[in-house]
């Protein structure tokens, strides 16, 4: 199978007997990556659109393994998902976003961290050090003096995000 959209992403699910639970958590937090693609080409910041919206289908892929973490907290589905995707012919740079997507530092690459950020922005969660280390990354991809300006842009944009993480969480069940 050749990945190059979400839709080839989604047969991937769908052919690992993903659950519908599953299914549209991904569409989730695929639409959050989607939003935060578009506000980071409004600001000029350089981001793989490919491989945030794959990663973004698939980032939790390893709970077809692992259906249990889709109720309960667990990690295992992270390794799980990472070796289900390079056993499907999936980029390292997108199967390790099942990984990075719940442990990031700062040699995060910014697709994962898109991922991560849509990952909990779709709910309305937020997460300081997660959206700290976004700004910084597009604080230095920017190349600008004001940090501050970029800081305050950013977070209005995921407070906006955020703020829609009650419909969408609707939207889940």
């Amino acid at each position: 199978m050749t990945f190059n959209s979400t839709s080839d992403a989604f047969e991937l699910l769908e052919s690992l007997n993903a659950s519908e639970r599953l299914l549209k958590h991904a569409k989730l937090v695929l639409e959050v990556a989607q939003i935060l693609l578009e506000g980071l080409d409004e600001m000029q910041v350089t981001v793989s659109h490919n491989v945030v919206k794959l990663g973004a289908v698939l980032h939790d892929v390893g709970k077809t393994a692992h259906p249990e973490e889709l109720d309960f907290p667990g990690d295992e589905h992270e390794v799980m998902g990472k070796q289900l995707l390079l056993g499907n012919g999936i980029d390292e740079q997108i199967a390790e976003i099942s990984v990075s997507h719940a442990k990031w530092d700062e040699s995060t690459p910014l697709e994962a961290l898109c991922v991560a950020l849509a990952d909990k922005l779709w709910k309305g969660k937020r997460v300081v050090s997660l959206e700290k280390l976004m700004i910084d990354r597009c604080f230095r991809e920017l190349d600008v003096d004001n940090y501050w300006d970029v800081f305050i842009q950013l977070d209005t944009f995921f407070e906006e995000i955020a703020a829609d993480g009650e419909t969408r969480l609707k939207r889940s069940l």
